[in-house]
């Protein structure tokens, strides 16, 4: 599938690049890298992303490049689609009749365009946009590296994710020797965060719920706005549940703007597979971290998500937790 997307990629001119709304550390790595090879390789390529690029990723090379829009501009004859698994999941318009190339290295992704490349084995989908920089020739510079090793690091939860391997850490030298500082961007992943954040950090933990080996807690809209967070504040917050001994599988609730409907951010140890409850209710990702949206109230979503976790967690010979609190309002 990798010669078909070089095939076209060589036959074509313009391309606009973009991938799922809320965009995470792989998304924006590969995008941006994606983007440089492309124009490293005498093609015209503009990035657009619906929510723009978030907080601690505005460093990156490239970055400043990006154009935030609900719409795709004209003139760009094919759409390459990083790390999502669906049109709608980009929020943007204009995607229809384009020429569309798929790149997605998720378990769950989908062939919904014209060329789809997906492979669940690597690590991330930088991993893929490594592989077509080298096989089309394109040096990999300081600055793509250092996009490609934030995507990594980010995707992989830091090396700590089921699915890291030997070639996950063979891919991560390549990416140091060819210039990517791994203090530096370690630091501005995760020592750069705004105080609002930790603020909200703070919130959440006040309503944590744990059950056995699972965990949940939640933020509301007016937690949002006492803390003065935005959306992209909310990511993350689900390692903090899973860091504590014993728990295996946590959820983090986020209620969404319309105040009826949930975002949920899932994350494992390995020992179950949060991509299938993920999918369960329309979402999707990796069996460590995956993330879905459900109806509300709290009380109900919260529910519905937890026995589905018990469920998948009692498939894997994971001892059971006790029924859910009816704590949560």
């Amino acid at each position: 599938m990798m010669q078909e997307v070089l095939q076209h990629i060589e036959r074509a001119e313009r391309f606009v690049l973009t991938s799922h709304a809320r965009p995470d550390g792989d998304a924006i790595g590969s995008i941006l890298a994606c983007s440089q090879v492309l124009r490293k390789m005498g093609k015209r390529a503009e990035v657009v992303l619906r929510d723009g690029v978030p907080h601690i990723y505005r460093r990156l090379p490239f970055a400043d490049r990006v154009l935030q829009s609900a719409q795709v501009p004209d003139g760009c004859d094919t759409a390459i689609i990083l790390e999502c698994d669906s049109l709608q999941r980009t929020a943007l318009a204009g995607l229809d009749g384009r020429f569309l190339i798929n790149i997605d290295h998720h378990l769950s992704g989908q062939p919904f365009a014209d060329i789809n490349w997906i492979d669940p084995n690597a690590c991330a989908t930088a991993e893929m946009i490594f592989r077509l920089a080298r096989e089309v020739g394109v040096p990999i510079s300081a600055e793509i590296a250092t996009c490609l090793y934030t995507a990594v690091v980010t995707d992989t939860g830091s090396f700590g994710y089921v699915g890291t391997t030997e070639s996950t850490f063979g891919l991560a030298q390549e990416l140091v020797r060819a210039g990517a500082d791994p203090v530096r961007i370690a630091q501005q992943v995760y020592f750069s965060n705004p105080t609002s954040k930790m603020r909200l950090l703070g919130a959440a933990l006040s309503t944590l719920h744990r059950e056995g080996n699972l965990t949940w807690m939640y933020v509301t809209r007016r937690d949002m706005e006492r803390c003065g967070a935005i959306d992209e504040d909310c990511e993350g917050l689900a390692n903090w549940a899973l860091g504590i001994e014993g728990v295996e599988v946590a959820a983090f609730f986020r209620e969404m703007a319309d105040r009826k409907n949930w975002r949920v951010s899932l994350r494992s140890k390995g020992s179950a597979n949060v991509a299938n409850v993920a999918e369960h209710f329309g979402g999707g990702g990796h069996a460590c971290a995956s993330g879905c949206g459900v109806e509300g109230p709290l009380s109900v979503a919260s529910e519905r998500v937890v026995a589905k976790l018990r469920i998948e967690m009692a498939a894997l010979a994971v001892p059971a937790p006790p029924p859910v609190s009816s704590s949560i309002q």
